[in-house]
């Protein structure tokens, strides 16, 4: 009996282990995305560097890596995905309409606006998608997903007006931009998942980035540069495709082994606050008290949704959230 009651308190502690090493993991995956937000506006803003040459060189170089990766580690062939036509055909409306649209929109509303406000107006893609499902399936919104909705839009215009109903107080482009990342980032997160069924996520975001670059390439060749290069930047760019790309997916795919995906989704909140919290000490943005109450409800937002039940399958769709940014 004594023996027993050991050995379960040891798989206890373990699994606490286990569960604090994913929690540890999905915050550092969301900061990354958060800094690397951040680090982009320093090369926009900062050394004149243009967001359509950096989301092509971030989408190749780190597109080619994941798929390196997935050749190595992963147990499917990077190839056999191109033998159906119907995936085919998916895999190359996600490339170009999800992976380079959602990565483009993002890089646009940063250089027009700030980190702060890009990262925060695209994580009004769960609203979006939530609209979209309840229109799809015919179904009324639960009181949960119409409570999230209404604090999504006051949270919107809280940051877009400073409070103010007759101004707003970011660009136009910005806000243009910004809403445009937030529909890229749901028709992303809802279009590939017939793919992720079949294939691995690192397997599809390769692909996805890869093709996405070669794609923008045609309009934004990677060799035609314009900025400031210092040691400075190229440490921030090293740092946007390495660490703010790479090492953040994995991160976060890891912490899935640990913790539900629930929970990694209501953690990667922490990826608007690190934004907003890098602009105002880095870069000396001015965040107003109506800003920040338009965050920390937009952050309610996701947590709220995170327990709604709505989506058909949030392991599939959770996979692919990971790499938006």
């Amino acid at each position: 009996m004594f023996k027993v009651v050991i050995k379960k308190v040891s798989e206890n502690i373990v699994k606490s282990k286990l569960r604090i090493k994913g929690i540890m993991l999905v915050i550092i995956a969301a900061m990354l995305w958060g800094v690397s937000g951040t680090v982009a506006q320093y090369l926009f803003q900062k050394k004149e560097f243009t967001p359509e040459w950096l989301v092509v060189i971030r989408l190749l170089v780190s597109g080619v890596a994941l798929l390196i990766y997935s050749s190595i580690k992963g147990k499917q062939d990077i190839f056999e995905i191109w033998k159906s036509k119907n995936d085919r055909l998916n895999l190359l409306l996600f490339s170009i309409m999800g992976m380079l649209g959602v990565q483009y929109t993002y890089f646009a509303a940063i250089k027009y606006g700030n980190s702060a406000t890009a990262t925060i107006l695209q994580y009004l893609s769960p609203v979006i998608i939530t609209c979209y499902l309840a229109i799809r399936t015919k179904k009324i919104p639960s009181m949960q997903e119409i409570i999230a909705i209404v604090l999504a839009l006051s949270g919107t215009f809280l940051i877009i007006t400073k409070g103010n109903i007759h101004s707003i107080s970011i660009s136009k482009l910005s806000l243009f931009w910004g809403i445009s990342s937030a529909f890229a980032a749901a028709f992303y997160t809802l279009q590939p998942r017939s793919l992720l069924k079949k294939w691995s996520s690192v397997l599809i975001v390769g692909w996805g980035m890869l093709i996405g670059g070669i794609a923008f390439s045609f309009i934004h060749q990677p060799w035609d540069c314009t900025g400031q290069w210092s040691v400075a930047s190229v440490l921030s760019i090293i740092f946007v495709v390495l660490f703010g790309t790479l090492i953040a997916f994995t991160c976060f795919l890891e912490s899935l082994k640990y913790i539900k995906p629930t929970e990694s989704s209501i953690l990667s909140a922490a990826e608007p606050l690190s934004a907003a919290l890098l602009s105002v000490v880095w870069l000396h943005e001015q965040l107003g008290i109506a800003e920040w109450l338009g965050t920390a409800l937009i952050i309610i937002t996701i947590i709220v949704l995170s327990y709604a039940k709505r989506v058909e399958n949030p392991k599939v769709v959770e996979k692919i959230v990971s790499s938006i940014n």
